[in-house]
C-alpha cells in the first residue's frame, strides 16, 4: 500500500513538473527570441544598405542582437533599449524615427509639398 501511495506521490510531482513549470521554460525562452525580433526589425543595420538588424548577417547585426539580448535579461524595456542605441549610433539606427521637434521639417515637409503643390495646381487652373 505504501508503495501505491508513493507512486502516486510520484506522478502527482511529475505531472506538476511536466505541466505547470516546462511550459513556463519553454515561454520564456520563445518570448525572449519573440522581443528580441521585434526590437531587431525596428532597427538598420549600420553596415549594410538599409537592411534591418534582423535581417542582416553583418557582423554589427550580431553584436547588437547579443547587446539586445543581454539588456532584455536585465529587465530593460524596449524604449530603454532603442534610446541607448540612438544614444550609441545615432537617429539613422531607427528605421521609423521619433517624432519630435528635431524632426517636425522631416515629418510635416511631404503633406506641405503636396499642400503647396495642390494650391499651385488650383491657381492655375482658375488662370485658364
Amino acid at each position: 500500500m505504501k508503495k501505491f501511495i508513493h507512486f502516486y506521490k510520484i506522478f502527482f510531482y511529475s505531472f506538476i513538473f511536466s505541466f505547470l513549470i516546462l511550459p513556463k521554460i519553454a515561454f520564456s525562452e520563445s518570448s525572449l527570441d519573440e522581443k528580441v525580433k521585434k526590437i531587431t526589425l525596428q532597427l538598420r543595420c549600420m553596415t549594410c544598405q538599409n537592411q534591418t538588424v534582423y535581417d542582416s548577417e553583418s557582423d554589427f547585426s550580431k553584436n547588437i542582437i547579443k547587446i539586445i539580448e543581454n539588456m532584455i535579461q536585465q529587465g530593460k524595456s524596449e524604449n530603454e533599449i532603442k534610446s541607448f542605441l540612438v544614444e550609441r549610433y545615432g537617429e539613422y539606427i531607427l528605421f521609423k524615427p521619433k517624432f519630435d521637434i528635431k524632426n517636425l521639417i522631416l515629418w510635416l515637409f511631404p503633406f506641405v509639398l503636396f499642400l503647396s503643390f495642390l494650391i499651385l495646381f488650383v491657381f492655375r487652373l482658375k488662370k485658364k
